[in-house]
């Protein structure tokens, strides 16, 4: 008599048996990915491993007292976290939000931050051939978390350090 374990076992034996193997999908060792977006004027990339997800601008609730680039506490299936307005922060003018507005959660210690993005691109890809002169992309405040970038179609992309970000003391000080 076989049991319904030896069942289960027999049919993933089988089901391996017939499966596909796909050839790996390997990154060039030269190649950088992350995730692309635009901020202001400039188009930005920052690495997978800083971006937790990408997700709609959450409800808020504004907190008083705090600096203006912070736009409230956010709400994202009963976690609370700070959302904060990358554009004012870096430039001191404000993002204007629009239905659709997405947000970029980022790890940082103490909990997760949600940044408001201007535009998504989604996953970019570039190869060190690329490589570029921040130049332009690294003026004024970027000049702290920028220090490289590649040029694919016409475009300049800045390495965002969303990780330098989060150890900046003035953005982990959100009191006035």
């Amino acid at each position: 008599m076989r049991t319904p374990f030896d069942v289960l076992a027999e049919y993933e034996r089988r089901s391996l048996a017939h499966a596909v193997v796909l050839p790996a999908r390997e990154t060039a060792p030269d190649q950088y990915r992350g995730v692309g977006y635009r901020v202001g004027k400039r188009r930005l990339i920052s690495n997978f491993g800083d971006v937790v997800e990408i997700v709609p601008l959450p409800p808020m609730t504004p907190v008083p007292g705090a600096q203006p680039w912070l736009l409230g506490i956010g709400n994202l299936r009963g976690n609370l976290f700070p959302v904060i307005d990358l554009k004012q922060f870096l430039e001191g003018e404000r993002t204007v939000l629009h239905e659709g507005q997405r947000v970029l959660v980022m790890r940082q210690p103490g909990g997760d931050v949600a940044l408001t993005i201007d535009e998504l691109y989604g996953q970019r890809s570039f190869s060190e051939a690329q490589q570029t002169d921040p130049g332009e992309l690294a003026v004024g405040r970027y000049e702290h978390f920028i220090d490289r970038a590649f040029r694919s179609d016409e475009q300049d992309w800045g390495v965002f350090a969303l990780s330098l970000l989060a150890r900046t003391p003035e953005f982990r000080q959100a009191a006035l």
